[in-house]
């Protein structure tokens, strides 16, 4: 059998390893390649990531207002409800609803730190433009009217607890016991018990809202007084030029006058006369004029 020479043997040798060598040599440069490439594209999806547009919440987009255009041969009426979420809160709303009428909200932060106050908070507030969530206070003074208006820092605190409880969308109060006016000229009108807390709150860029016409209720049981029709004949008296401001109406009411079903049928009766005049139209208070907005 031939034998190869030695020199042979080693030339062989060396000529493998030299292919073996190539070989694993042109395997490193194409791997590096590959994950040069890899880098490169998980780069290029992460630079992108980043110059995508941030994600928004469309809830928060629901609460930019629009320029609105008033009628001049319209009569605007802002029915307002306060001191919910309460009995009767989502009465009232679903009257509205089925109404077709817009309507405000004015709420006690307080009021919507249990289940049911949370989940009817956020339902009025997600309902926007058509039902608007309004500050009502935090505590409603705790029923210490004077107190509370008499210590201005406390009552400054109170509307702000209320307003990060609630998460209002605009910088819009009533407040408790009290019809006060206050809009992007200053403070047009208030009671000098009141006058300090006004002060503080048209420094923090809040508007304040009073009321042309109540429907006031009885004490204890809290039934509505006024039948429909008077309270009607009421807002068309202050229609005629005897509201705070000219063509527009703010009705008070609350909550809880028409949790039953005898009473929330006045609140119906009652709307569906103000619709039935081609004049009036009903609005959120947002749209109410003059208003200062961030």
């Amino acid at each position: 059998m031939f034998q190869p020479k030695p020199f042979i043997k080693t030339t062989i040798l060396y000529f493998l390893i030299l292919f073996t060598f190539i070989f694993y040599a042109c395997n490193y440069q194409e791997n590096l390649a590959d994950k040069k490439q890899n880098t490169t594209t998980t780069l290029s999806k992460d630079s992108n990531a980043k110059t995508e547009k941030p994600f928004v919440d469309s809830n928060i987009l629901k609460f930019k207002r629009k320029t609105f255009t008033y009628d001049s041969t319209k009569t605007y009426i802002y029915l307002t409800f306060d001191d919910g979420p309460s009995y009767g809160t989502e009465t009232c709303y679903n009257i509205c609803k089925n109404e077709n009428i817009k309507a405000t909200f004015f709420m006690i932060g307080r009021n919507a730190t249990n289940k049911v106050g949370k989940y009817l908070a956020q339902k009025i507030k997600n309902d926007y433009p058509q039902i608007l969530l309004a500050n009502h206070s935090y505590t409603h003074t705790n029923e210490r009217y004077k107190y509370f208006y008499e210590h201005p820092a406390i009552a400054e605190q109170d509307f702000y607890k209320a307003q990060d409880t609630l998460s209002v969308p605009f910088k819009i109060i009533r407040l408790p016991g009290n019809s006060a006016w206050v809009d992007k000229n200053g403070i047009r009108k208030s009671s000098n018990l009141v006058k300090s807390v006004c002060k503080k709150l048209d420094s923090a860029g809040y508007n304040v809202m009073g009321w042309d016409v109540e429907w006031h209720f009885t004490r204890g049981e809290s039934y509505p007084v006024q039948t429909p029709e008077k309270l009607a004949a009421e807002v068309n008296y202050a229609a005629r030029g005897y509201s705070h401001t000219p063509n527009h109406v703010v009705i008070l009411t609350h909550d809880r006058m028409f949790r039953t079903p005898a009473f929330s049928d006045s609140l119906i009766k009652f709307i569906k006369i103000i619709k039935s005049n081609p004049n009036y139209v009903f609005e959120t208070i947002d749209n109410y004029p003059n208003l200062k907005f961030d």
